[in-house]
């Protein structure tokens, strides 16, 4: 942990500002760097999945001399060389990528995010996207069955729908009616405990999950070149890592055809420092 972190709900609190005002309790603060789970657009950015509005502005406003927002995958994306082995869990392939090859990260949570620290050279730069949005490509008769579901009760099917939290209750309740079983109001803590309880459709959704995950994660390991590496962030894979390891997450990673040596080069890790964010916004240039 860093020190002097503190973790709030955001739903304790009306505005981002409020919750500055707590953490600082009296104390004042020149510079604030904020990564937010949303886009960022000309100094302002609303959360995708909280009811929290930003600015830069605002921020200024409340007395700091220099503000600047950025993406939660920005500041992931610049996490990732100031974290140590003991900061990683291993999901597979080779020690070490490509010393200065472009990484991909991705990470199921409230959402899905996605970004890469796109690497030529010396020259080094950060792939802000919204990929988590891309629409859910099945790989077998059931996950072609999965996006039918899916595209009935949403219109469109993106990974997001199936790889964050909200999306683990949708998958469930999608095999649930392929198994011809009645799905319960669970939420995915209560899958997980179910799995881990021994209950065969809980199982069958987190192993399916986390196929799902692999397969997407070696989507985007060749949509960014990644051969520096792919890494896990989000809530979800450091919760479950014992689980994520012992899953089809790396046979579905390298399910690639004619580009399986390519992506069988490619290392795979999870993300466990809990504050890995911070550490990318700490390092983030304060003019953008």
């Amino acid at each position: 942990m860093l020190d002097g972190t503190e973790a709030f709900e955001i739903d304790a609190f009306p505005t981002l500002e409020a919750a500055i005002d707590r953490f600082l309790d009296g104390r004042r603060a020149e510079e604030a760097v904020i990564a937010v789970a949303g886009p960022v657009d000309d100094g302002r950015a609303a959360l995708t999945n909280g009811h929290w509005d930003m600015s830069e502005a605002a921020l200024k406003d409340q007395g700091f001399q220099v503000a600047r927002l950025l993406n939660d995958y920005e500041a992931l994306a610049l996490a990732i060389p100031r974290l140590t082995t003991e900061d990683l869990g291993d999901l597979g392939g080779p020690a070490e990528g490509e010393p200065n090859g472009t990484i991909a990260i991705l990470g199921a949570g409230t959402g899905l995010g996605v970004g890469a620290l796109v690497r030529n050279g010396p020259s080094t730069a950060v792939a802000v996207t919204e990929g988590g949005h891309m629409a859910f490509a099945p790989t077998d008769e059931l996950e072609i069955e999965i996006l039918r579901r899916l595209t009935a009760r949403f219109g469109r099917a993106s990974l997001e729908r199936i790889l964050s939290g909200p999306g683990l209750v949708n998958l469930y309740d999608a095999l649930a009616d392929i198994r011809d079983q009645k799905p319960e109001p669970l939420d995915p803590e209560d899958i997980a405990k179910r799995a881990d309880a021994g209950d065969g459709l809980a199982q069958e959704v987190l192993d399916r999950f986390f196929r799902i995950y692999g397969a997407a994660a070696g989507d985007y390991a060749l949509t960014f070149g990644a051969v520096g590496g792919v890494y896990l962030g989000g809530g979800i894979a450091p919760k479950m890592l014992d689980r994520l390891q012992a899953s089809g997450f790396r046979e579905a990673f390298e399910a690639k055809g004619r580009f399986a040596a390519y992506v069988a080069a490619i290392p795979t890790r999870v993300i466990l420092h809990k504050y890995a964010a911070l550490l990318g916004a700490g390092a983030a240039p304060l003019n953008g």
